[in-house]
C-alpha cells in the first residue's frame, strides 16, 4: 500500500493502492465518490460545457450533443454512435449522461438515447417498448425505465 499524503485548506489527501481518497476530520472518501458527487450537484446547464471526446479508430474526436443518437455500453465499452460512425468513449455512462444533459434520456442499465432522434417505437417482447432511431440504430427501453419514457411521450 503506498501512501503520499498532501494537505490541502485543512483537508487530508492520501493515496492508496493507486486511488486518491481524501480525508476531513476522521471521515475518509475516496476520489471517485466526489467525482460522482461533485457530477450530481453542478447545474444540469454545465455539464455540456465540456467537450465530448470520443476515440474513432487511432483518432481522438471532438463531438456535440447534437452529433450523438445513442450511448451504449457494449461488453464495458462505452460506444457512441453518431449519425453512419461508432466512436469508443473511456468515459462511463452515468458521466455522459450528466455531460449530454436532458435532451437525453436514460432507457436501460446500459443506453442513452438522444430524445431528438426518435424515429419510432414499437410494442416490444414482455411489456417493453423498442425505439427506432433515425439513423436506423434499435434500442428496447427496458421495464426499469419504462414509465419515465411513457411520461415523456405523454402515455
Amino acid at each position: 500500500m503506498s501512501k503520499s499524503p498532501v494537505h490541502c485548506i485543512g483537508l487530508f489527501f492520501q493515496k492508496i493502492d493507486g486511488a486518491i481518497h481524501l480525508n476531513l476530520m476522521g471521515c475518509t472518501v475516496n476520489y471517485k465518490q466526489i467525482q460522482k458527487f461533485i457530477i450530481c450537484i453542478l447545474p444540469a446547464d454545465f455539464h455540456h460545457l465540456a467537450p465530448i471526446v470520443a476515440q474513432h479508430s487511432e483518432e481522438l474526436i471532438i463531438l456535440k450533443p447534437d452529433d450523438i443518437y445513442m450511448v451504449r455500453v457494449e461488453d464495458g465499452n462505452t460506444m457512441i454512435y453518431g449519425g453512419n460512425e461508432v466512436y469508443y468513449s473511456r468515459k462511463r455512462l452515468y458521466e455522459l449522461k450528466a455531460q449530454l444533459g436532458t435532451k437525453f434520456m436514460q432507457i436501460s442499465k446500459c443506453s442513452l438515447v438522444n430524445l431528438k432522434y426518435l424515429s419510432s417505437v414499437e410494442p416490444g417482447f414482455s411489456g417493453t417498448l423498442l425505439l427506432k432511431l433515425k439513423n436506423g440504430s434499435k434500442e428496447y427501453v427496458s421495464r426499469k425505465y419504462l414509465s419515465d419514457f411513457k411520461h415523456y411521450l405523454g402515455l
